[in-house]
């Protein structure tokens, strides 16, 4: 093995353990405080903006500006419950809402009777399955093929 591979291997491998470092994804990045609308069954089954079809049932919200796949933890300030969200929609598209939940996620939280809340965003990570971090290991496990 040449002197340029032996030095660039660690460097390589840091790399490939730092981008699947489930720690780096999970930490808290910021908050925010607004009100929540949830929506359902009219929808179910649709494409949502991201192409995934929409479930009703599932844990997943629509948000103007974080990019999908965004892990949410959405806390009902009301009553304290809070569920995790993934982002795979855009909206809320009414003055004032910050983020519209799936009814699943509605129901976690207790808002289904109230049809809106007031809670607090906190972004926690990214999605792994299918997102950057994925294509990112695959491309560092070939070019570390490559190259050894």
């Amino acid at each position: 093995m040449s002197t340029a591979r032996r030095r660039l291997l660690p460097l390589l491998v840091g790399c490939a353990l730092l981008a699947g470092s489930p720690a780096l994804w999970s930490m808290p990045v910021s908050l925010t405080d607004g009100l929540a609308s949830y929506y359902g069954g009219g929808f179910n089954g649709r494409r949502t903006a991201s192409g995934q079809r929409f479930d009703q049932h599932a844990m997943t919200a629509a948000h103007r500006t974080l990019s999908f796949g965004t892990k949410v933890r959405v806390t009902n300030a009301r009553n304290g419950r809070s569920v995790v969200v993934t982002i795979n929609d855009r909206g809320p598209f009414v003055r004032g809402r910050i983020i519209d939940l799936s009814r699943g996620a509605a129901r976690a939280i207790g808002m289904l009777g109230a049809g809106v809340a007031p809670v607090r965003l906190e972004v926690v990570g990214q999605d792994i399955d299918g997102g950057a971090r994925s294509s990112l290991w695959q491309r560092g496990s070939r070019l570390l093929m490559e190259l050894f």
